[in-house]
């Protein structure tokens, strides 16, 4: 299936393809505490999208993951000086409500800057069911946002039963699922294949064997969504996940392109 694919053979010729451009859908941005990143701003981080074929980055800024009262403010910033490149997500931390209430305050107006919402409930220590949340999915599912939520399997954040009880209650959420409960893929395309506004998003997935053809052969291609965390890691390394999966070019451009098209139409709109 990879050999006689000619979608594959166009990308190993010419790197990328304007007929298949790719959407990264999880990214981040700016300097992180102990690590060296070579391209994390705005302007290097273009690059790399360049030269992937990458045509637009949903992201979160570093600073507004453990700072939302400031780093909200830098994802907006970035994203009206590069609409066209950059959508953002505002990241809710249930420890600090008061800068939830201001942002959830402010965020119709922000509409041009940001499409949804961002929660890392495993590193915030606020579950993803958590009560103090439920405002926060109220006000999202009344504007049909995306909600991108960081999971992780086995644990009792952010794994399938914390998404399943937000996804049952919230269906006019698009509901996306950060890493894919990571390593409980059986259980995150049962969600899927339940729930059809929840998406796999492939963040870390392309790094385990088998995966993406699981996630085909349980039928969800129309709901796998392609992510990098970027600057952390290279686009290339996702995209040749892709390529190299066992999976028909079908199910490659519905993950590439295809999916966040869809996704992304009605959000985009509702910030013009």
């Amino acid at each position: 299936m990879i050999a006689d694919s000619p979608l594959v053979k166009a990308f190993w010729e010419h790197g990328r393809l304007d007929e298949c451009p790719v959407i990264d859908m999880h990214g981040h941005m700016g300097p992180w505490p102990a690590i060296y990143f070579p391209r994390p701003e705005p302007e290097q981080m273009l690059v790399s999208m360049d030269q992937a074929g990458v045509r637009r980055l949903v992201f979160s800024s570093h600073e507004a993951l453990f700072s939302a009262a400031t780093g909200n403010d830098y994802t907006a910033r970035v994203v009206r000086r590069w609409p066209d490149r950059f959508s953002g997500l505002m990241v809710i931390n249930g420890n600090y409500m008061d800068i939830v209430e201001r942002d959830m305050a402010r965020f119709d107006a922000m509409r041009d800057a940001f499409i949804g919402l961002k929660f890392l409930a495993a590193y915030h220590n606020v579950a993803l069911d958590d009560p103090r949340y439920d405002k926060v999915w109220a006000f999202a599912a009344e504007r049909k946002l995306l909600v991108t939520c960081h999971t992780w399997g086995h644990g009792n954040m952010n794994g399938p039963a914390q998404v399943r009880a937000v996804a049952e209650r919230f269906p006019e959420v698009r509901l996306s699922m950060a890493h894919s409960c990571y390593g409980m893929w059986e259980e995150a395309a049962q969600l899927a294949r339940d729930f059809p506004h929840v998406y796999c998003d492939l963040t870390a997935v392309f790094e385990c064997r088998g995966a993406l053809e699981l996630f085909c052969e349980r039928g969800i291609s129309r709901r796998m969504l392609f992510g990098t965390d970027l600057p952390w890691f290279s686009p290339l390394q996702g995209i040749g996940s892709v390529l190299s999966a066992d999976i028909t070019d079908d199910d490659r451009r519905n993950i590439l392109h295809r999916n966040a098209e869809s996704l992304l139409a009605p959000l985009l709109a509702a910030g013009r």
